[in-house]
């Protein structure tokens, strides 16, 4: 019996990030423990996020270089997860959140969180945000003129 090569989905040809999760026990320290393991390497966290539990708490952050914090917090016996999702440029002005809420409303999209960066990337306030729908937030957003962000815009961070 012959077998053919499997056909798999292309990659998809949209920015978005790589975001890592990891459960940390809800102890005095745990942070700083998580956040001292990127001191003998150039990786910066760019974004976290906390969400507190009764016995663990999930930290989502975004590094520049998420190769490298991966096998940083795995090697350190984390459990790591990734999940992709989108950075988009707030605009100037003080309605850039009702824009941009806005957009993606338009489009009947589900936002299940939100947080902000540390950094500005571009010289812009900037969100990352996990819709339900990745592919179609970016193509509302983009058609509304927002900016996404891809990977080597947080790595070229580094270099700021």
């Amino acid at each position: 019996m012959e077998t053919q090569p499997f056909e798999t989905a292309q990659c998809n040809d949209y920015p978005t990030i790589r975001q890592q999760s990891v459960f940390i026990e809800n102890r005095v320290g745990q942070l700083m423990r998580l956040t001292r393991l990127f001191d003998q390497t150039d990786t910066r966290i760019l974004a976290v996020s906390v969400v507190y539990s009764v016995d663990c708490a999930i930290c989502r952050m975004i590094p520049d270089d998420p190769d490298v914090a991966y096998e940083v917090l795995s090697q350190s016996g984390f459990q790591v997860s990734e999940t992709e999702l989108i950075v988009v440029s707030l605009p100037h002005g003080k309605r850039a959140l009702l824009h941009t809420w806005a957009a993606l409303l338009g489009g009947e999209i589900n936002i299940h969180y939100v947080y902000p960066l540390l950094v500005q990337p571009k010289g812009c306030a900037a969100l990352a945000v996990l819709p339900d729908n990745v592919e179609r937030a970016i193509e509302l957003l983009r058609h509304r003129n927002f900016e996404i962000l891809d990977q080597s815009d947080l790595l070229a961070e580094r270099h700021m």
